[in-house]
């Protein structure tokens, strides 16, 4: 009877097998690729309104700055590092979750908020008005209740959303200076972002890669249906 059941397991697992190796060497080929080339990821929070909503899926290019090898940090070739206004991935450094945001502080930099307006290396960003176009994305109660600008710094343009208010912990700190091989990561949102403020400096080697593009999205609010205009959407403020 022992002897039948594994012919049968035997006969079974080759069948399998020769009716689907191929997709198995698909998925695998897929998995490392997602894991060491390029990825796509669902951003289930507004930390980085407007530029990125709930419901975005996010494409992100694991090899901007280096080659890892899959399922590690471990690197086995660098050759770009992140730079002022990029959108990285990384895993936070408080708790391993994986979060987008802002790079805002690189190696070198000495960093500064107060109420909201940010200093670099003690120069100040200046602020412009935001295209409505932008500010129209979000929620009647959203666009009331928060100031919406163009944060600039040198060439670097990027949108951001924030709540007037008087200066506390969160929205003024500093000067602090970043050290070698560390990122300051702040989200758009800057009154709703779980970022450098509280979690601290994200090291190089936490970063997995550069989010350019939206590829799809969904809303969550209105049961799902696409946003077809946020299809094939870039990230870069124009």
């Amino acid at each position: 009877m022992l002897n039948r059941l594994q012919q049968y397991w035997f006969r079974f697992r080759s069948h399998l097998w020769e009716e689907y190796r191929t997709l198995f060497f698909f998925l695998a080929v897929m998995v490392l690729f997602r894991s060491a080339v390029a990825d796509w990821n669902q951003v289930p929070t507004g930390s980085m309104k407007p530029t990125i909503l709930e419901g975005d899926r996010v494409v992100v290019n694991k090899l901007a700055y280096d080659l890892k090898v899959p399922f590690t940090s471990w690197e086995v070739g660098r050759w770009a590092d992140p730079i002022l206004g990029e959108i990285v991935t990384f895993y936070s450094p408080a708790d391993d979750r994986l979060l987008i945001k802002r790079v805002i502080g690189t190696p070198g930099d000495t960093i500064a908020m107060r109420n909201n307006q940010l200093f670099i290396n003690d120069e100040p960003a200046t602020y412009g008005e935001l295209d409505q176009e932008i500010v129209r994305q979000l929620d009647l109660y959203q666009r009331h209740s928060h100031s919406f600008f163009v944060e600039q710094y040198g060439s670097h343009r990027y949108p951001v959303m924030l709540k007037p208010a008087e200066p506390n912990h969160y929205n003024s700190f500093g000067p602090l200076q970043v050290p070698e091989d560390h990122y300051l990561m702040l989200g758009d949102n800057r009154d709703s972002s779980l970022d450098s403020r509280a979690i601290g400096l994200v090291p190089r080697e936490r970063i997995t890669g550069r989010a350019h593009t939206v590829a799809f999205s969904v809303d969550y609010e209105a049961y799902y249906l696409p946003r077809m205009d946020r299809f094939i959407h870039p990230l870069a403020y124009e």
